[in-house]
């Protein structure tokens, strides 16, 4: 209860600038910066205070944030009341409790409960943020100036820093060739070209194929402005960590990828916390989904895509990979007069129920 008190008290004291911020809103739509955010949340009282805190101190606060409280049994619908009374620009939705915090495609049925609340052709951005994020103060504005500077640029973010226990922050490595699962900021019209994202484990990595296969660039920028910091180390909220690196080898599997690359992957990460044993439960999902004949996702000329990047990454490097797409990407988007995307899009809707 004490904590729950400080912890409201704390948002109270916001309150006063609440007028300022909704001005920077108005702004932001003034220059075409009009952005929703849309954040699944679920027993987060430990973290949601600092995300909150992290939202509304942005140089460009959001045009709407919806909180999707999907079935909190701790604090957390208190503090998102509070909250709600002294930013107007916060809405909730909330979902009844399952029972259990489901990852992967739990995460994206709270997303689109959030989503059904907003008209997309009211923005220009949309980004999916989890509720146990830090970001620096101009992290939108950031992202915002990438999208201005490259119009075909379909999604991007920065860089993960895994807090531990301890205070001290280390760098979640990940390749440069897509945005990072925590903090989804893309395009409307990109988000709507890849069809939203799925329901399954491995969402946040077909998606960059995805837009790579439309015609879109998408990537994850190293910079301070740009750095995220992560309250737990991810895959580790459901289960923890062991039980989130076979998901992942799961999901590597529903991406498509190939067996030497996961294994060349799985080498690559034998040095990322928990060493060795991390790389071994991801190897060791991606092989029993295998086994048992898991569904995968995508289409021939997704899986063309996905398998052509595979193989420059492995010959050359994944950043040469990502370098080259790049290349042909924007040579395509300026060799076709009516930039239709490279093959037929997906009739699912991305506001689907």
């Amino acid at each position: 209860m004490d904590k729950l008190l400080s912890v409201t008290q704390t948002l109270g004291k916001k309150t006063a600038s609440s007028s300022s911020l909704i001005m920077n809103s108005d702004l932001s739509a003034n220059l075409s910066r009009r952005y929703c955010v849309i954040t699944p949340c679920r027993n987060e009282e430990d973290h949601l205070l600092q995300t909150v805190s992290t939202i509304v101190n942005q140089t460009i606060v959001p045009t709407t944030w919806v909180v999707v409280d999907d079935g909190s049994s701790d604090a957390t619908p208190k503090l998102l009341e509070k909250a709600v009374q002294n930013y107007p620009f916060i809405e909730v939705v909330r979902r009844e409790d399952r029972g259990k915090r489901s990852v992967g495609p739990g995460v994206i049925e709270a997303f689109y409960a959030g989503l059904k609340t907003v008209n997309l052709d009211e923005f220009d951005y949309v980004c999916k943020l989890d509720a146990d994020l830090e970001l620096p103060e101009r992290y939108f504005e950031r992202l915002m100036e990438e999208m201005e500077s490259e119009p075909w640029l379909g999604t991007v973010s920065g860089k993960v820093f895994i807090r531990d226990g301890n205070g001290q922050e280390f760098h979640e490595i990940r390749g440069d060739e897509n945005s990072v699962g925590p903090c989804k900021f893309y395009r409307v019209q990109a988000f709507r070209d890849i069809g939203g994202f799925e329901r399954h484990v491995g969402w946040d990595g077909v998606d960059g194929h995805q837009c790579r296969a439309r015609g879109w660039l998408a990537r994850s920028i190293m910079c301070d402005e740009l750095k995220i910091i992560h309250r737990r180390q991810m895959g580790s909220s459901d289960h923890g960590i062991y039980i989130g690196r076979v998901r992942g080898g799961l999901g590597l599997w529903y991406i498509g990828n190939s067996l030497i690359y996961v294994v060349a992957r799985s080498v690559a990460r034998l040095n990322e916390k928990p060493r060795i044993f991390g790389s071994l439960c991801t190897f060791w999902g991606y092989l029993h989904a295998w086994f048992t004949r898991h569904e995968r996702f995508g289409d021939d000329a997704y899986l063309r895509t996905l398998n052509r990047f595979e193989r420059k990454a492995l010959l050359y490097g994944k950043r040469h990979a990502v370098e080259t797409f790049n290349r042909e990407i924007l040579a395509w988007r300026r060799s076709t007069p009516n930039n239709e995307p490279t093959y037929a899009r997906r009739t699912t809707a991305v506001e689907r129920p």
